[in-house]
């Protein structure tokens, strides 16, 4: 009943927004609209600084990902401050991102707009999305006022990764005029990394259709080499069971249609890879074996309901497979081999309204269906049926923002054998209050947010063979930030030059963690622990142009954290630092633009941190700081460009681990070529 009930809630409040929405207001002005087609309306996110954001706010665009020589997203992710990318090392290792010590099932994960899911793990691989056609990466932590037509789903987690491909942005990497427009780009590199892209994109003479084709091919033997520690001794090995393969492809169409916006995509991926072992002593392989082939299709529809209210239906299809091979004697058969195959259904309606300049509105309702397959013996194959719907606002006094939003949860699951974990029903509340004591673009800014989120139990949490536990609750976390933004365009020595400044403090509240502890007879999924957060992260850019063509720019990032265990008093590890969270992190980055070469020199430190819960000589790993260093040189031929670039990582060969006993690469290098016609 009560499911049905917050229908009946939800079609209510969309109907009064598509009333009273229709009435055109005196000098009105809608920001949610970011361009136009011919008559049609595309409903795209409004573009947020990250000065003028009301929460903490980091993009990289598609001229960082040139200058940096970025291949995926962790990769991007790595230079923003508060983030640390949970790197099992090699090529192929699995890439996922912690922000402010939540862990990386805290993440929420979308690509144009439509959140991407593994209901199986909670976590997604970042290293899978390649950004050849992806032309920016954004982080949010907690509420920002971006709520115009999200979908509900983007809410109830703690920090939001979003990527958007060049098609659906005015800012992408090839050019909007009409006609047809393509790329090809190859590369190589240490250890055998080979790879290739290609993109093509068509766009009609009066811009009412757009296509886009792109394909990512990479392959790497992952065998490189590493220092093997014995004590006093040490021996140089090669990693094992390091190498990739994989192929990425994608289609996306826009178009008017109807008198609205349809932004439709296709996405299907594929690898095979090996995944790299704990290295010691008496251990240098293991033959552990991943194969993965991911699929979905969305459509995202945009229509406008009057001059000031607008509608948005989101439909997807999401499948996934998985085939885990172990080769080990201590099988029976000599080897285990577990088949996972995961579909999800998903729908979400969203409606938003700017009744005034000063005040926007919007309201969204989504629902998904994931099931789980797999060939465990007596399998649960477990269904979940998901509601969120949720109703945000901004108010916009000058000076001053406003944003707050109320997400209500609904979460039902099913087995095919056994006990199913009991319905979860939950409302997520969240505040943010930014302020301006000067007026105008940029400047200075107070910022202040609140939000309450939750990560539920995935299926392997609650039903995975009998480490499961279906009486897991939902982890929850509780957020609290403020801060100070600054940004202002000056002349230094006659050359134009701006600098910006973010400082932000956090408190984060953990409750009911989910971790495996050890039972009479095995390891057992158990809510068991509370964890205090306090950090801060600073990040300084400063950019000047002294000549035409000549250009310098400086970015600094620190992150200061004290996340500590707060579960029992008596216990060993009280108020110790989390396993695997460093107190310090930084990132620097200095950019010199010439007619000649492009050069950038970037730093990535990371100081110590303990492997274990208790924060012993034992269980401390090192810190490490590397170096790496990026060229980049464009060639025009008429409307072609060839752009070649040259990137040499970890320049001192520094040896170093982020997981234990699994080795990081040392020196290696990367070359591409690539044309743009």
């Amino acid at each position: 009943m009560d499911f049905f009930m917050q229908y009946r809630f939800l079609y209510l409040l969309c109907a009064l927004g598509a009333l009273f929405g229709s009435f055109p207001l005196f000098a009105q002005e809608s920001d949610s609209l970011d361009y136009v087609l011919e008559d049609a309306v595309v409903l795209m996110p409004g573009r947020t600084e990250p000065e003028n954001s009301v929460t903490p706010f980091r993009r990289v665009e598609g001229k960082d990902v040139l200058r940096y020589g970025l291949r995926n997203v962790s990769e991007a992710l790595r230079l923003m401050p508060g983030v640390f990318v949970q790197d099992y090392g090699g090529v192929g290792g699995l890439k996922a991102v912690s922000v402010r010590g939540l862990g990386a099932k805290h993440t929420a994960v979308s690509y144009d707009g439509v959140v991407v899911s593994d209901a199986q793990s909670g976590m997604v691989d970042l290293g899978r999305f390649a950004l050849e056609d992806i032309s920016e990466v954004t982080l949010v932590t907690g509420q920002d006022d971006r709520i115009a037509l999200r979908t509900a789903r983007e809410y109830s987690l703690a920090s939001h990764v979003s990527m958007r491909s060049s098609l659906f942005s005015n800012d992408g990497h090839l050019s909007w005029r009409p006609g047809v427009v393509s790329s090809v780009k190859f590369q190589g590199g240490s250890f055998g990394l080979a790879g290739a892209s290609v993109r093509s994109c068509f766009h009609a003479d009066d811009g009412g259709f757009s296509a886009s084709l792109v394909g990512n091919y990479m392959r790497s033997d992952g065998m490189y080499p590493f220092t093997l520690v014995n004590g006093a001794l040490s021996s140089r090995e090669k990693r094992r069971d390091s190498d990739v393969e994989s192929l990425a492809f994608e289609g996306n169409v826009r178009a008017n249609v109807l008198e609205g916006s349809l932004c439709a995509k296709l996405y299907y991926y594929g690898s095979e890879r090996g995944l790299p072992g704990a290295v010691n002593l008496y251990n240098k392989e293991n033959r552990e074996r991943l194969w993965n082939r991911s699929f979905f299709a969305q459509a995202v529809y945009d229509h406008g309901l009057s001059d000031n209210a607008d509608i948005r239906a989101v439909v997807k299809y999401d499948r996934n497979y998985s085939r885990y091979k172990d080769v080990n004697k201590n099988y029976a058969t000599g080897e285990q081999v577990d088949v996972n195959r995961q579909n999800e259904y998903y729908l979400s309606v969203a409606v938003s309204a700017n009744p005034s300049r000063l005040f926007c509105w919007s309201v969204a309702s989504d629902i998904s269906y994931a099931t789980l397959e797999n060939n465990f013996e007596n399998s649960k194959a477990p269904r979940r049926l998901s509601s969120y719907t949720v109703f945000a606002a901004s108010c916009k006094f000058k000076a001053v923002t406003i944003v707050g939003s109320l997400l209500a949860t609904y979460i039902k699951d099913n087995v095919k054998y056994g006990i199913a974990s009991s319905p979860f029903k939950r409302l997520s509340p969240a505040l943010s209050f930014s302020v301006k004591p000067i007026s105008g673009y940029g400047g200075l800014m107070f910022r202040a947010s609140f939000k309450d989120s939750y990560r539920m139990p995935t299926f392997a949490d609650l039903y995975y063979l009998r480490q499961g536990n279906t009486a897991l609750r939902p982890e929850r976390a509780t957020q609290y930030n403020v801060g100070v933004t600054w940004r202002e365009y000056f002349a230094f020595l006659g050359a134009d030059s701006y600098v910006s400044v973010t400082a932000d403090a956090y408190y984060n509240n953990v409750r009911d963690k989910i971790v495996a502890l050890p039972t009479m007879y095995i390891w057992r999924m158990m809510n068991f622990g509370r964890a205090d957060i306090f950090g801060a992260d600073v990040s300084v850019s400063l950019w000047s142009r002294f000549a035409r063509g000549y250009s310098l720019q400086a970015d600094v990032a620190y992150s200061w954290m004290n996340a500590v265990d707060v579960t029992d008093k008596s216990a060993k590890n009280y108020r110790h630092q989390l396993p695997y969270t460093p107190a310090h992190t930084g990132n620097f980055s200095l950019t010199f633009e010439n007619p000649v070469v492009d050069a950038t020199y970037m730093l990535a430190a990371v100081g110590e941190r303990y492997m274990l819960p208790q924060n012993t000589e034992r269980n401390r790993m090192p810190g490490y700081v590397e170096h790496s260093f990026v060229l980049n040189r464009d060639f025009r031929f008429g409307d072609a460009v060839l752009h070649l670039q040259g990137k040499f990582m970890n320049l001192f060969n520094t040896h170093y681990e982020v997981i234990r006993y699994y080795p990081m690469q040392g020196f290696s290098f990367l070359f591409s070529a690539g044309i743009d016609f």
